[in-house]
């Protein structure tokens, strides 16, 4: 089967695109309206994707919608409206002695392609941060949430149809593995890809793709409870970071405790236990857990247990002696995602911030809190771990280039 058409028209779609901020806001209300308007249908469609998946798979919950999440992402798609566009801002202008005119502006990326798993929220995402800023979107969802994506994208195809404009602004490709392959050799096509799942489908894509790739990695995300931590604050910290949703990339794998704390390990930990989290402890994290914790919940940490993302009730115990073995367990096992600590001390904060490379860092803070929305970009594209382009929750500004334009007088270079 050819593909090239569904990347033919999204690029006409893109060339033939013009318009303007109050109808790209009324279809991003209208689509969010409908959305919420078509809750029973979403739920409906959604259910058919959780009866083929079994509950304890770690992407269930993701792949899940609520009549709650469905208002949640239709709330994100009006914050999404509201925001300023960041198309056209004048990044520099200046007046060279030759008397050209140079400024940089800000442009729309082109093509957007999003390759991604069992996250049905994704397609309202992608749809609503890429039409705000006057990109195409290529969808290419996973066969898991494959009747939730298809009730997405009709109810955005119905909006744009009902203002009159092309629905290639969004497409979902076919389900199948062929599409991806397409999607990946889509050069001349598509701009940039973007992965967003799991590490093995991230190290694919960038290892596969002949379109250029912004890579959103997995979470593998820690805390270090400092000497000089807040008890009161590390309890109610480590419980949200750990439990609050424990299926997204922000969730905390890794409590990293110093040794003079090991004395508040058992209250740390109680909220995990009354929620049945398995903890793998180090020898001497266990040593003070033993008897004080669950013990079918409790066992000892294997080497494997570190530099894990869990994306379950599970979480690894680290203890250190210092701040800078805190640092060097975490420049060893992080994937430079999130990464937080828990300290009165201002020097060791400073230390931590400036030490630790990952594209959020936290004090005294979760770790939830690295999501586009909570970061006021109304929604989010995906989460970069990477350096080049875009770090961290990818909104708006991070789906725009820019453009050189220069305006002359007659000039000519001269030498």
């Amino acid at each position: 089967m050819s593909y090239k058409h569904y990347f033919e028209n999204a690029l006409i779609a893109g060339r033939n695109a013009a318009l303007s901020p109050a109808v790209i806001n009324k279809v991003l209300l209208d689509v969010a309206k409908a959305a919420v308007e078509q809750t029973d249908y979403l739920l409906q469609e959604n259910q058919k994707d959780l009866a083929r998946m079994d509950s304890a798979d770690p992407k269930y919950d993701r792949l899940a919608l609520t009549a709650d999440r469905i208002k949640a992402i239709a709330g994100d798609i009006e914050n999404v409206a509201g925001l300023d566009s960041p198309l056209g801002k004048v990044l520099s202008d200046k007046v060279l002695p030759n008397g050209l005119q140079v400024k940089k502006v800000r442009v729309p990326l082109g093509v957007v392609g999003v390759i991604y798993e069992a996250r049905p929220n994704v397609t309202f995402d992608v749809f609503a941060l890429c039409f705000k800023t006057g990109n195409i979107s290529i969808l290419k969802g996973g066969g898991d949430a494959d009747n939730s994506n298809r009730a997405i994208i009709k109810i955005i195809h119905c909006v744009l149809t009902a203002h009159g404009i092309d629905t290639n602004f969004a497409t979902l490709l076919p389900v199948e593995r062929e599409a991806t392959e397409a999607l990946l050799n889509a050069v001349g096509y598509v701009d940039v890809l973007i992965p967003r799942g799991s590490q093995l489908l991230i190290n694919y894509v960038r290892n596969s793709s002949k379109v250029p790739v912004i890579e959103t990695g997995a979470g593998i995300v820690h805390t270090y409870f400092d000497e000089t931590g807040d008890l009161e604050k590390a309890i109610s910290i480590i419980d949200n970071a750990k439990t609050r949703r424990v299926s997204v990339c922000n969730a905390l794998d890794c409590l990293i405790i110093n040794s003079k704390r090991l004395g508040d390990l058992v209250h740390i930990t109680e909220p995990l236990a009354a929620k049945q989290v398995q903890l793998y402890a180090d020898k001497k994290a266990f040593e003070v857990l033993n008897g004080h914790y669950p013990a079918e919940f409790l066992q000892e940490a294997q080497p494997e247990h570190f530099g894990t993302e869990f994306l379950s009730m599970k979480m690894s115990v680290k203890t250190v002696d210092t701040l800078e073995q805190a640092l060097q367990h975490i420049a060893i096992n992080s994937s430079k995602h999130s990464e937080a600590i828990i300290s009165e001390d201002e020097l060791n904060i400073e230390t931590f911030l400036n030490r630790v490379d990952a594209a959020a860092v936290y004090v005294n803070t979760s770790t939830a809190f690295t999501d586009g929305a909570q970061f006021g970009l109304g929604a989010e594209i995906g989460i970069s771990t990477q350096k080049l382009h875009a770090r961290g929750p990818m909104g708006l500004e991070e789906l725009t280039s820019y453009k050189w334009i220069v305006k002359g007088n007659g000039q000519v270079r001269k030498g």
